[in-house]
């Protein structure tokens, strides 16, 4: 019986050995892959980095920013004009988006929460968020350019706003409702009504959140070429009319790069290099501003 027991002990110990060494292999192979993948991935990114970096360095200057873009085949130019024309259509897009965007943001937390009005502002703004750039662009050109027989900055505008909204939406929401609710019902207590609660206490404990919220939106739409393709489009001139064509960096860098002149080749780099440096630091500057909020 003793050597029996014995004998089970030991093929029971055998068994859980043999166990122990699969799952040890199958965590090896899982670490593996996700390493490998790990790598996968940044090898793309590090290699578009260093592209950039590489290839759009040698283009940037002063002239950069100071001179207009140039004819074909001419060397010599920069981009001011289209540095500008994005700086002002991303400037009125966070003008109208960003209010917008917070106002929804805080109705959806504070007042309607589980209405059916709520869940359908909820499920358009989860269309909008992942619906391709273009389709917003292809939207704004049919109601828009259309309409008015001509590409304009306006149109270009509401298009960015577009994009940016939903991001402010859901950023709003969520910061808002990270602050606890015995705050809001210590200031009911206190007999403080809800537009004075909200504004005094839960967006002032969440303006952190929900600046770090805009500054990605504002990175988002730094970069979109699609929409402004159909809408604004560019021109080669200084013009702040925003009822007519305006120059841009992501439609001036679509055009250079497909052209066949290496100094419109060289000056569309340098616009990806300065793009790239103005998102990364947006979102650098997101990143400080919700670290601060999550330490204090």
């Amino acid at each position: 019986m003793t050597t029996m027991n014995m004998q089970n002990n030991l093929a029971l110990a055998e068994s859980r050995r043999k166990m122990q060494a699969l799952r040890r292999q199958k965590n090896r192979l899982a670490l593996l892959l996700s390493v490998a993948t790990m790598v996968f991935g940044l090898f793309w990114l590090v290699w578009i980095l260093f592209s950039t970096f590489s290839k759009g360095v040698d283009g940037m200057s002063l002239a950069l920013f100071t001179e207009m873009t140039p004819p074909p085949n001419t060397a010599g130019g920069g981009l001011a004009n289209a540095i500008a024309g994005s700086g002002l259509l991303i400037l009125w897009a966070t003008i109208f988006g960003t209010p917008l965007g917070i106002m929804a943001g805080i109705y959806l937390a504070e007042y309607g929460r589980k209405s059916w009005l709520a869940e359908i502002i909820r499920f358009i703004n989860d269309i909008l968020l992942s619906a391709p750039s273009i389709v917003v662009g292809l939207f704004v050109y049919t109601v828009m350019v259309v309409k008015m027989e001509h590409f304009s900055g306006w149109a270009g505008i509401i298009a960015l706003a577009l994009l940016q909204v939903p991001i402010v939406i859901r950023t709003t929401e969520n910061m808002l409702k990270l602050v606890p609710d015995t705050l809001r019902e210590a200031a009911y207590a206190l007999g403080t009504p809800k537009w004075r609660m909200i504004s005094a206490i839960t967006l002032k404990a969440s303006v952190s959140g929900i600046i770090t919220g805009v500054l990605l939106a504002i990175a988002r739409i730094a970069g979109e070429t699609a929409p402004l393709l159909f809408t604004s489009l560019s021109n080669q001139f200084w013009s702040t009319d925003l009822m007519q064509p305006i120059a841009n960096l992501p439609v001036t860098i679509f055009k250079f790069a497909m052209s066949p002149f290496a100094e419109w080749q060289q000056l569309a780099w340098a616009a990806v290099l300065l793009i790239t440096l103005c998102v990364l630091l947006l979102n650098i500057l997101a990143r400080v501003i919700f670290a601060k909020k999550k330490h204090s």
